[in-house]
């Protein structure tokens, strides 16, 4: 093989050619501020800002005006969790989370608890699944938010969301989602999941990188959430600052494109996965599947080859794009706080890799990718 082949579309994603292309005029002929909307470029990038915000609430179904723009998942996160608990004004409360979220999760909540607040850490089953009767249960008079993940990044197993929402609005307690997994790849529905805040992230579904929302249910959002940064009004006063128009363009057509066609796509990313662990498995028997067998992502491979150094196998592999675990955690001696989490052993952790198909990957990538890690693991095993 002399091209790379992209397996890593977990980690990031390529910009669609149409979302490209939906961009380009807003970085040079419609350039205004779109707080400037007394002349033609502020008004015309008002207006793509706010059909962008419709079209990311349509393909989640939320009204648009619950969408405040922010960098990405990472901020959304940040300001969902730290900006509902700044916003009480009783003394420190109770938050209820997994062990298995993403960092951008996990960080606020340890803020949290140094500063006081009680933090429970509901630990999943050996498939990645959370059950929902332990979020009931861990819920107590003081909680004041549960933050679950939809999909998990790593190995793609789909939490029970719809039912930790029923559990959420019948004992009062706010629910956050990080959704960044899950738009472009399953349904997502803030009305029938009952979440309060979602968070999402456009170059997880093949928009530009440096754009994604907190969606918030609440119409007085400065009632809810106290802001992370300060400054003019914009995104109904708590999130500030001149917004980024092209990359929110993008944001909006890769979320209109993500839904058109999310069935057929996700059942193609299914057999090309099914594909792919079927050769694989086939030079290598001692394979072991991570995460839930049928309730996943499309496309996520989560797999470990027992007795395989993981180093040696990602220096060894030649034009395959992969990768151990999150981009946030890359680099790390430690294996993933994920597959630990989920009870995996040490060197088996340390011995598996996440493979995530894509919408431009094709049967003929797959055959070439599973030749080259087939051909790999030989060598190693």
């Amino acid at each position: 093989m002399n091209t790379l082949i992209y397996l890593d579309n977990n980690s990031t994603t390529p910009v669609d050619p149409v979302v490209f292309e939906t961009m380009r005029p807003y970085f040079t002929e419609f350039c205004g501020n779109p707080s400037n909307q007394h002349h033609y470029a502020g008004s015309r990038a008002a207006c793509a800002m706010e059909k962008s915000r419709a079209q990311v609430a349509a393909a989640i179904g939320a009204e648009p005006e619950s969408v405040v723009f922010t960098s990405g998942a990472t901020e959304s996160n940040n300001l969902a969790i730290l900006g509902v608990c700044s916003a009480r004004r009783l003394p420190p409360g109770h938050i209820v989370t997994s062990a298995i979220e993403h960092k951008a999760v996990i960080e606020p909540c340890r803020h949290l608890e140094a500063a006081g607040w009680k933090v429970t850490v509901l630990r999943p089953d050996r498939q990645g699944l959370v059950d929902w009767r332990f979020v009931e249960d861990a819920i107590t008079p003081e909680t004041t938010l549960v933050s679950i993940m939809a999909a998990n990044n790593e190995v793609g197993t789909i939490q029970p969301i719809e039912r930790i929402g029923e559990v959420c609005e019948r004992r009062g307690v706010l629910f956050h989602c990080d959704a960044a997994q899950a738009l472009g790849r399953i349904p997502v529905d803030v009305g029938l999941w009952n979440v309060d805040l979602l968070s999402l992230s456009a170059h997880k579904a093949y928009g530009p990188k440096g754009v994604g929302a907190l969606v918030v249910r609440e119409r007085r959002k400065s009632e809810l959430l106290t802001p992370l940064c300060f400054g003019g009004g914009q995104e109904s006063g708590i999130r500030p600052g001149t917004p980024a128009v092209p990359n929110i363009v993008g944001f909006g057509a890769a979320a209109e494109l993500a839904s058109a066609n999310l069935l057929p796509e996700a059942a193609r990313l299914r057999s090309l996965r099914q594909d792919f662990l079927s050769v694989i498995k086939g030079h290598f028997p001692d394979l072991v599947v991570h995460g839930h067998p049928t309730n996943s992502l499309p496309g996520l491979l989560s797999a470990g080859f027992p007795g395989v150094n993981g180093d040696e196998f990602l220096f060894t592999l030649r034009d395959v794009a992969i990768s151990q675990g999150a981009a946030c955690t890359a680099g790390s001696p430690e294996p993933s706080h994920v597959l630990t989490a989920m009870g995996i052993a040490y060197d088996l952790a340390r011995s598996s890799f996440r493979f995530g198909i894509g919408r431009f990957t094709t049967n003929e990538d797959i055959m070439q990718a599973a030749a080259e890690v087939s051909r790999v693991l030989s060598l190693l095993a």
